[in-house]
């Protein structure tokens, strides 16, 4: 069921879609899972062969019975508090309070992933006042919940998943910050130090944003893509969708979907920048924030155009598509 373990019928469709070419998310989201669950998944349990539902199915139970095996023995206590206060304190030194970053690491080595209040408070040897405020930082920040038991007593839990949900609190944040960015690239120039400062910091968070929401394009778009791109490269001139769509033998919609992907993910073409010329025309030139000034200066005396060069390359290896 949605947010428990993957039962075998789960491994079964996750090796199919894979099979069909669908990615993590997707996938994830026809399974009611975060995407989180789903690489993990792929990545524990891929052989030589690929992804084999059966195989998966038995390594997962494998880890099951070595888990149980390890929880019936149990460390001894003395060492368990001191890598508690040890962890707290690193990460206490990323920003995280100190009282959040006990309770916090306190309830990450549990067995369950959760304790009530008073097991926090005999554990951290703290007052409940201390826990309850530490847990209400910790839930602010999405890194805790509140939960249940059969006794009807109020637990803190620590997801699975507890870094991807508290990464994703933040991929607003991120998208954000990609789009100022590229505004300022448009106030500074792309082709100034500071445009191109701008424009890695644009790449990085809009790169953040796209791998935490699964928003990325599909390895079939990415290839679209970079087929228009060289196919703008071999032409040596601006082409419209029909244009592009007649070329290479596509639908019209497949040739303007890979223009679409390059548009909203600039970085499929870098280090060229494919732009919109009149009558609805595309082209490819070098990407400004790649070079300096200087460096451009460098470069351009008595160099061969772009395309020209390109195209030369592809005539002595044969077509660039």
């Amino acid at each position: 069921m949605p947010g428990g373990r993957l039962t075998h019928e789960d491994r079964r469709q996750i090796a199919i879609w894979m099979a069909e070419g669908l990615g993590y998310a997707e996938i994830a989201r026809r399974l009611g899972r975060p995407t989180s669950t789903i690489s993990r998944e792929v990545a524990r349990n891929s052989a030589p062969g690929g992804y084999l539902a059966d195989g998966a199915q038995q390594a997962a139970g494998q880890r099951a019975r070595r888990r149980r095996t390890v929880q019936a023995a149990g460390p001894p206590a003395e060492p368990v508090h001191g890598f508690v206060e040890r962890l707290a304190t690193l990460l206490a030194g990323t920003g995280l309070p100190r009282m959040p970053a006990r309770v916090f690491v306190c309830l990450l080595t549990s067995e369950s992933g959760s304790l009530t209040s008073a097991e926090l408070v005999r554990r951290l040897q703290v007052s409940p006042a201390s826990v309850s405020k530490a847990i209400g930082y910790l839930e602010a920040m999405e890194l805790v919940k509140r939960a249940q038991d059969s006794g009807r007593r109020e637990r803190y839990v620590i997801d699975d998943d507890v870094w991807l949900q508290a990464f994703r609190a933040d991929t607003g944040a991120h998208a954000a910050v990609a789009a100022a960015a590229r505004h300022g690239i448009e106030i500074f120039g792309a082709g100034s130090p500071v445009g191109a400062r701008l424009g890695e910091m644009a790449r990085f968070f809009a790169w953040i944003s796209e791998q935490m929401n699964g928003t990325g394009p599909t390895g079939a778009v990415v290839r679209d893509a970079l087929t228009v791109v060289a196919a703008l490269v071999y032409a040596a001139r601006p082409l419209t969708v029909d244009d592009l769509a007649t070329a290479l033998d596509w639908p019209v919609r497949r040739a303007a979907d890979a223009l679409d992907a390059i548009s909203r993910h600039p970085v499929l073409s870098d280090p060229l920048a494919v732009e919109q010329r009149g009558r609805g025309a595309y082209a490819v030139t070098p990407r400004a924030d790649r070079l300096s000034s200087a460096q451009r200066d460098a470069v351009s005396a008595g160099r061969a155009p772009l395309a020209e060069g390109l195209r030369a390359g592809g005539d002595r290896g044969g077509p660039i598509m």
